[in-house]
């Protein structure tokens, strides 16, 4: 009986970029299959590179997470985002430009020139395509997003949804090289549990107080002590004004022990053990406008 041959694996890494707030980590956790980047409904809640590892049969497929690019880059923590999305796209086989359904802005335009810049072949990944109710004005909105523009292939998906992303990850696969896999096939981030908690507690800040502390608040750990029975940690979440800390804080200290236990649950959820979770807030003035500051709290490509 004639063998098959199976297909060579296929490995390589892909860069996610886009403007901010188009669902890129949403649509990393969802390929990878684990929380690896935080998500919150405003802008700028993805602050680092972070790589999320997804193996399959036919190859595995590193994707790079990005923060959205900024218009604004007159702060350092702006600046610091745009040199971490820009870095990205070194050595990586492959760019993923994500954009939203029905929309394509001058923010879309610039991720876009930083994609062909790179001279890196580029696909169009068009989210949140759950949201038309018309899908027969999708065909003419890509017609429109593809029209003088050059792409590799194009995929309408809905990362909340997990509408299409099996025909990407497939698509995706067939333009890497092929290659033996670089990370174990149980490896899902290259980024550590410390680094994950910490985003864990500043997603529940982003959510809890995005209208009122948009992107004024970090978190740094204080302590990480564990045995068999429970985890122990302390951190603390750095803001920049008096006024802020008493947001964070709450009348007696109701805010800040909100936060914490929303933060508790996720980071025993994402780490299935016990957690005992104390937080602090402290005033850093203008910290995210501040390259030691940013380098003290994590922030380095």
């Amino acid at each position: 009986m004639k063998e098959v041959d199976t297909p060579a694996p296929r490995t390589g890494q892909v860069a996610i970029i886009g403007r901010p707030n188009v669902g890129k980590s949403t649509l990393i956790n969802a390929l990878v299959g684990y929380k690896v980047s935080i998500v919150s409904p405003k802008a700028q809640t993805t602050r680092h590179r972070i790589l999320g590892i997804s193996t399959r049969d036919e190859g595995q497929i590193v994707y790079v997470d990005t923060p959205g690019l900024h218009q604004d880059g007159k702060r350092a923590m702006n600046r610091y985002m745009n040199r971490a999305a820009r870095g990205a796209l070194v050595d990586v086989q492959l760019v993923a430009l994500v954009i939203e359904a029905g929309q394509w802005r001058e923010e879309d335009e610039r991720a876009y020139a930083a994609a062909r810049e790179s001279g890196v072949p580029c696909v169009l990944v068009i989210n949140k395509v759950d949201r038309i109710k018309d899908k027969a004005a999708l065909l003419p909105f890509i017609a429109t997003a593809t029209a003088e523009r050059e792409f590799a292939a194009v995929f309408p998906v809905s990362a909340e949804k997990g509408v299409g992303l099996q025909d990407l990850e497939r698509g995706l696969l067939k333009l890497l090289p092929e290659g033996e896999p670089q990370h174990e096939a149980d490896e899902v981030t290259d980024r550590s549990e410390r680094f994950i908690v910490t985003e864990l507690i500043r997603e529940q800040l982003m959510r809890q107080l995005g209208d009122e502390l948009p992107y004024s608040g970090t978190v740094a750990l204080d302590l990480w002590e564990e045995d068999e029975r429970i985890l122990r940690i302390a951190a603390t979440i750095w803001v920049e004004r008096e006024g802020q800390k008493a947001i964070v804080v709450g009348a007696g200290g109701s805010r800040i022990r909100a936060i914490g236990t929303s933060a508790r649950l996720a980071i025993e959820a994402q780490l299935e053990r016990k957690v005992f979770l104390q937080l602090w807030c402290k005033v850093r003035s203008d910290w995210s406008d501040d390259e030691a500051a940013l380098k003290r709290f994590g922030y380095t490509e």
